[in-house]
């Protein structure tokens, strides 16, 4: 088989696994820079492996746009075009089709939308988005769904149908044997759609399952619920892609309550915006009293960027507007997150991961109102 999942140790309900793809395997819990149009931004693929990611997430909706999905084809597909030879996840383009707000039209069967780069119209249905996906030559490609505004209960009612009806067709269309589909689990903030919708994906049995729609303006403690609501209904023998969600304490929460695959821009948009992530929260290194600080980053991180530079240097970079503060502050940033979810790793495999994630709350709680240290 191209894909399996290998359950390896439970620990309550987070689970460590292993994911064998076309690409190599993939160790869980595992979290995915993301790499929009087809790069992590202000990285090399040099640069990334450097942070020990081995999955990277690459965005439907804006290669589609361009340079076009038949380029990348021609080109080789996704693996050869970005100079990356482990996995790569495309998400269908959903979230950024629906996010467009004013410049879309939904109906039964698909998707109308204007693009944000010149206007021109544009048409999704699950059925073309798996041949983008295909033609795009990810490992795992996912179902076309539709993410609605998490509180509104008759829309997210009638998204949660159409994501089903559109899941069974992305099936119905698949043709490529070396892309491992996942279905979209949508509901919003409402148990029994939550509950409805992860039984239904459930049932396709495709390799992975993914839960949309969640980190979307509902509040923390919803999109925890949401989680544990879910996860009581999911099978255990493939893993589970939580979309969108990259924070350190948010994955801290998810992996505890049985997640296993990540995925955010939040590391690399935090570096642009001269912000180093933490266990103990975000520092801002525009800050003044970082301009004669010897130390790194943080002393406990042994990344490129912590073992070679002080804050005062990184802060001359932010301060000077130098392109290098954003590399050197991703690979930290990036390298913070998957050093975190290797840490759960282990922990779950030696049965003491409650332990690591009390003393994770008690240090980041410690220092919440000090975010910008």
């Amino acid at each position: 088989m191209m894909f399996n999942f290998k359950l390896e140790a439970e620990d309550g309900a987070a689970r460590a696994g292993r994911f064998t793809t076309p690409h190599g395997e993939l160790l869980t819990p595992i979290f995915a820079p993301v790499g929009t149009q087809a790069t992590v931004k202000a990285l090399t693929p040099s640069q990334v492996k450097l942070t020990g990611s081995s999955l990277l997430l690459a965005n439907t909706y804006h290669l589609y746009l361009r340079p076009g999905a038949e380029i990348v084809q021609e080109m080789g597909g996704l693996h050869t075009f970005m100079g990356w030879n482990g996995p790569i996840l495309t998400d269908s383009g959903g979230y950024q089709v629906f996010s467009l707000a004013e410049r879309r039209k939904v109906d039964p069967d698909g998707v109308t939308f204007r693009s944000h780069i010149d206007g021109s119209e544009h048409r999704f249905t699950p059925e073309s988005v798996v041949q983008i996906q295909e033609q795009l030559g990810a490992d795992i490609i996912m179902a076309f769904d539709e993410c609605p505004e998490p509180y509104d209960l008759n829309y997210n009612q009638d998204a949660m149908r159409r994501t089903h009806s559109w899941a069974e067709r992305c099936v119905a269309a698949k043709t490529r044997e070396d892309q491992a589909l996942f279905g979209i689990i949508q509901g919003g903030i409402f148990s029994d759609l939550r509950q409805e919708s992860a039984r239904f994906i459930a049932n396709l049995d495709l390799p992975g399952i993914a839960i949309g729609g969640l980190s979307v303006g509902e509040s923390k403690e919803e999109m925890l619920g949401m989680i544990e609501v879910v996860e009581a209904e999911l099978p255990k023998d493939r893993p589970r892609y939580l979309m969108g969600v990259g924070a350190p304490e948010d994955l801290v929460e998810a992996v505890y309550r049985g997640i296993d695959i990540f995925d955010c821009v939040l590391p690399t948009r935090m570096a642009r915006n001269h912000t180093a992530l933490t266990r103990k929260g975000r520092i801002n290194i525009r800050k003044a009293a970082f301009k004669r600080d010897p130390s790194p980053l943080d002393p406990a991180c042994p990344c490129y960027t912590c073992s070679q530079f002080s804050r005062a240097y990184i802060r001359h970079l932010c301060i000077a507007g130098e392109m290098l503060a954003a590399t050197l502050l991703s690979i930290h940033n990036i390298f913070m997150l998957n050093a975190l979810t290797a840490d759960m790793r282990i922990a779950i495999h030696e049965g003491r991961l409650e332990s690591l994630v009390s003393e994770f709350r008690a240090g980041f709680n410690r220092h919440r109102q000090e975010e910008d240290l």
